[in-house]
């Protein structure tokens, strides 16, 4: 998150090295505007492509999911159009598709980067569940 004061430091840097009126505020606003636009993409990645499970609640995104509510996680397929967990059109990018059957017998994409790793995880907590 460093890299925009960095940047702006460098060219008041090498504004001042090249002689003549050295624009202070000017650069110290790019600095500022850099950290703040790269600080609001950080917490947006951070905010909206999280997954986390818990004994009680699948998170993905800004969505919440019931664990009591996933029926099966194993051996389940995907029609076109499936909902995708957090909000999303669809799955983000780099990130592996977990289909799940609700209770409903409804199918959700969850997602995860280690897509084996969230089904081990799913599967762990339904086993302790049960």
């Amino acid at each position: 998150m460093t890299w925009g004061p960095l940047f702006a430091l460098v060219g008041y840097v090498g504004e001042s090295l090249a002689g003549g009126r050295v624009n202070a505020m000017l650069w110290l606003s790019v600095g500022v505007g850099l950290f703040a636009l790269t600080a609001l993409w950080v917490y947006a990645r951070r905010r909206f492509l999280s997954a986390r499970v818990t004994d009680t609640e699948l998170w993905q995104g800004g969505e919440r999911l019931a664990i009591d509510r996933i029926a099966a996680v194993d051996d389940v397929e995907a029609p076109p159009g499936t909902r995708v967990l957090g909000g999303g059109l669809s799955v983000p990018r780099k990130f592996a598709e977990v289909p799940l059957r609700l209770d409903d017998d409804t199918v959700v994409l969850a997602w995860a980067r280690d897509g084996d790793a969230l089904r081990e995880a799913l599967r762990s907590v339904l086993r302790d569940r049960a």
